[in-house]
């Protein structure tokens, strides 16, 4: 192969581009170091509380969020670190969350699950599984209700379905036709 063919990359059929490629790769392997380094630190010690881990999903929260607007709304379970990056959230701020000082993202009061930044409209991570699903489900209806151009994101993992405000929420929100988004994320143990 010549030189100059391999400097030229054609665009894939999906239309994202090579340098967009590029960047989702930086973004996964972000949350993935962000990932080992908590954890590391969470084994010395270092972050108290609790500590749930994303390792291994980081594709899904790219892939997932990059989809999005700025505009757009997320609501997230309580491993919620691959989602913040993802969105946005500077990863030293999320850092000195789970260090629980005052500069983290939550003003170091929220640890490791409840993650949040309104200018970014990310609305956090939630402890108790399937709470925030009526939350997002809420938030979309009053997009709606204002008459916003936004969606509404909830990632939730699988193990909400089988909790009542799973059924409620997708209940609600195909009766009163809002802009929101379900997305199930499989955690498989490794």
């Amino acid at each position: 192969m010549s030189a100059s063919a391999t400097q030229t990359r054609p665009a894939p059929a999906n239309g994202v581009s090579p340098d967009q490629l590029e960047s989702f790769l930086h973004e996964m392997m972000l949350i993935r170091r962000f990932e080992e380094k908590a954890g590391e630190m969470y084994t010395k010690g270092k972050i108290r509380g609790f500590l749930h881990l994303y390792t291994g999903q980081e594709a899904c929260a790219v892939g997932a969020i990059n989809a999005l607007e700025p505009r757009d709304h997320i609501f997230t379970h309580y491993r919620d670190h691959g989602h913040a990056i993802a969105r946005g959230l500077d990863p030293n701020r999320i850092m000195a969350e789970l260090y629980g000082r005052a500069d983290g993202v939550s003003g170091g009061r929220g640890g490791s699950m409840h993650l949040y930044d309104l200018s970014k409209n990310f609305h956090g991570g939630y402890a108790i599984v399937a709470a925030h699903l009526p939350l997002a489900v809420g938030m979309a209806l009053a997009t709606e209700m204002r008459h916003e151009d936004a969606v509404t994101m909830c990632i939730f993992g699988d193990g909400s379905v089988g909790e009542g405000e799973f059924h409620e929420a997708l209940n609600l929100a195909a009766l009163w036709k809002t802009p929101v988004v379900f997305f199930c994320e499989n955690k498989i143990k490794s």
